[in-house]
């Protein structure tokens, strides 16, 4: 199974220990290919990078380190070479849609509301990450 993990659960992954935090254990324990964009990387360092972010992450510089290093060595890489512009209202979602559409993702999770209101796209399901979560859930236990 493969998904895009917006930008916004993955600076939720290091602000705290809920649901998004359980998504990414989930990646590394090999349960889901991550589909990442070098667009995407740009957009989480930014988002991390703002002072009202940076300040509440509680991890380490290591632990930041190898949270980046992980996506390096991870994750599959894509470099959509096919522009998407579906979503106005904010244009750095399309990026999103881009990686799920390049890299075939069979999910985006994203608690992005314009994106949710996609539903789907070109058989990419956009899910919330306690929907994902229960869909890895239900993965394991079957």
């Amino acid at each position: 199974m493969r998904a895009v993990v917006d930008t916004n659960v993955l600076v939720s992954t290091v602000l705290s220990s809920g649901t998004p935090y359980r998504i990414y254990a989930s990646w590394l324990s090999g349960e889901f290919e991550m589909v990442i964009s070098p667009a995407l990387v740009v957009e989480l360092e930014d988002v991390l990078a703002r002072p009202h972010i940076s300040k509440r992450v509680r991890w380490s510089q290591s632990r930041m380190e190898g949270f980046f290093a992980a996506f390096q060595d991870r994750s599959m890489w894509v470099n959509p070479r096919q522009e998407i512009d579906r979503i106005k209202a904010d244009p750095s979602d399309n990026r999103v849609l881009e990686a799920a559409v390049h890299g075939r993702a069979d999910y985006i999770v994203t608690g992005d509301r314009h994106l949710l209101d996609l539903g789907q796209l070109e058989g990419t399901e956009i899910v919330t990450p306690a929907q994902f979560l229960a869909i890895l859930v239900e993965a394991r236990n079957s």
